[in-house]
């Protein structure tokens, strides 16, 4: 099973004046590859919080993963992707790369988000954007790869090439 901490950023939502659709969709979706989410908040756009959130999600819940969803576009208060870095130990850009790439192939827009990913010890933590359209895209053309990359960061993989 993989231990999955979500963390919703919206002001609107912190506020109850906004669903959390996107947070749900993700957590619908960590079931595709044995997640459980063990834990779910919904913050405001504050760096502060948002760094004392992953980090009690990492190094206290021992979560292996937290998504965030929300606060990676330029607007002055998207600050998910700073406070996401003073966390993280090793960036991964792959992560941010593939999601921003085929996010353009849909709409020139996309090159706007500035999601990212990285790992915090034996954690992995990844940015999404807050759309529930976004998100559920977003998260289905890296979710393959999150299994994988755990176990790695755990030292329980093999190889990763292929025959």
């Amino acid at each position: 099973m993989i231990k999955v901490g979500i963390l919703t950023l919206s002001d609107k939502g912190s506020r109850g004046e906004r669903e959390d659709k996107s947070g749900r969709i993700l957590a619908e979706m960590v079931r595709e590859i044995g997640g459980e989410v063990l834990s779910h908040q919904v913050l405001p756009d504050e760096k502060e919080q948002i760094v004392e959130w992953l980090v009690r999600m990492v190094d206290h819940q021992g979560l292996d993963l937290v998504l965030t969803t929300g606060g990676t576009g330029i607007a002055a208060r998207d600050v998910t992707p700073e406070a996401t870095r003073e966390v993280i130990e090793r960036e991964l850009p792959g992560f941010g790369e593939v999601m921003r790439m085929k996010s353009v192939a849909i709409t020139p827009r996309g090159m706007l988000s500035r999601m990212i990913a990285g790992m915090r010890g034996q954690a992995l933590i990844i940015n999404l954007p807050g759309s529930p359209k976004a998100v559920r895209e977003c998260f289905g053309w890296v979710i393959e790869a999150i299994p994988h990359a755990i176990a790695l960061l755990k030292g329980e993989g093999g190889e990763c090439g292929r025959e």
